[in-house]
């Protein structure tokens, strides 16, 4: 992609007032982190299929397998990532695990970024 001349700065000219508020805005670089590791998880169409339709209700291991049209094995790896993020939870009745997403805030994720999509 080339660079059009009218997309960059024709002087180089700094705002001190708008970067010093910019600035104390920002969030610690530990949070900023951790934000992008959420949306780099998320950026794998597996996972974000998982998410997609754990948005719709709890659903078991052999469920998401057959709606993600991977195995059972691979469906738990990429379970296994979104847990570590605290993205999705789960709990046992019996041998059967169910996976539900792990709060409100991860759905309002996934709609922000499918309605961005989308219009």
């Amino acid at each position: 992609m080339t660079k059009r001349k009218d997309d960059v700065c024709e002087v180089f000219c700094i705002n001190e007032g708008k970067v010093a508020s910019a600035r104390a805005s920002m969030k610690p670089d530990g949070t900023v982190f951790r934000l992008a590791a959420v949306f780099k998880v998320l950026g794998d169409p597996t996972r974000t299929r998982i998410i997609s339709a754990l948005l719709q209700e709890e659903l078991c291991v052999c469920d998401l397998a057959c709606l993600a049209g991977i195995s059972p094995s691979a469906v738990s790896h990429q379970l296994r990532v979104l847990r570590n993020m605290n993205l999705v939870k789960y709990r046992k009745e019996g041998r059967i695990a169910y996976y539900s997403l792990d709060d409100d805030h991860i759905a309002s994720i996934l709609t922000a970024g499918l309605k961005h999509v989308e219009e």
